[in-house]
């Protein structure tokens, strides 16, 4: 049984049978869903792990919202003021990640934070060519996108 298919198929039909389909009618849907799960199929190691891989997804959402957010302030501070703060630079991040689907989650959330692109994976497939708007402390920048990279992980493992 996957039970993520098993939460949305089931998210579905409540919100089908209280005539909600709309987002919180989904939502509350998903929720109530998920719970059924939890306490139904306890025993099941799937759902042990699945568990546990939605409220990290909810705190990774949190987490990224809030780094796009801070991320698009940024940049539309730097292009409304007369001032250039930019000092773009190329870094190479080590991956943790080690799948295609993690090396590829890990690009595309650098990518889609504004400031930041992902340019290229080593042939070894160890390390992540990022190109960044703001490279004032290489350090700082590094620990940023490392941690972007464990929140993923944590999702996906």
């Amino acid at each position: 049984m996957n039970p993520l298919l098993a939460n949305l198929v089931m998210a579905l039909i409540w919100a089908a049978l209280t005539d909600t389909m709309s987002g919180v009618g989904l939502l509350v849907g998903f929720i109530v869903s998920y719970l059924v799960l939890i306490f139904v199929f306890r025993g099941q190691p799937e759902v042990r792990k699945y568990r546990l891989q939605v409220p990290r997804l909810l705190n990774f959402m949190l987490f990224f919202t809030k780094e796009l957010i801070m991320a698009n302030l940024k940049v539309a501070w730097d292009v409304l003021t007369p001032t250039n703060l930019m000092k773009p630079g190329v870094i190479a991040m080590p991956l943790r990640a080690e799948t295609d689907m993690e090396i590829t989650m890990v690009a595309n959330a650098i990518t889609l934070t504004p400031g930041s692109l992902s340019l290229d994976v080593s042939t070894d497939r160890k390390v992540l060519y990022v190109h960044v708007m703001y490279l004032y402390d290489e350090q700082q920048v590094m620990s940023e996108l490392k941690r972007m990279e464990a929140k993923i992980l944590r999702v996906m493992r």
